[in-house]
């Protein structure tokens, strides 16, 4: 007494898709605005070194101080801040982002 085993497909309705006659054009998708990101992306790198200078303490405390103060005041004492802050700053005088330092938004 032996059963016979059937294959999966006796169980099972084979179902086969039918083809497109067209295959799928894959459209590369459009490349972003080269201005603006280059924009954002020079922001971004003169923010992290305007960041990096709030952070160096060679060159004395700055909170409560604007950077263009700091660096002044740096300068005076013989401290050797570096020139491409100063132009930074002078550059962009009327963003508050640029003037005020990393630790203005905390009381004193």
């Amino acid at each position: 007494m032996t059963t016979k085993r059937g294959l999966i497909t006796d169980s099972f309705k084979v179902v086969k898709k039918a083809r497109r006659a067209s295959k799928r054009e894959k459209r590369a998708s459009p490349p972003p605005p080269q201005k603006e990101a280059e924009a954002e992306t020079v922001r971004e790198k003169e923010l992290q070194k305007l960041k990096q200078f709030d952070l160096d303490w060679r060159f004395g405390p700055c909170t409560g101080i604007g950077r263009l103060q700091r660096w002044e005041r740096a300068e005076c004492h013989g401290l050797n801040p570096p020139e491409e802050i100063r132009d930074l700053l002078l550059q962009t005088d009327t963003d508050p982002e640029y003037n005020q330092s990393l630790w203005s938004e905390y009381p004193l």
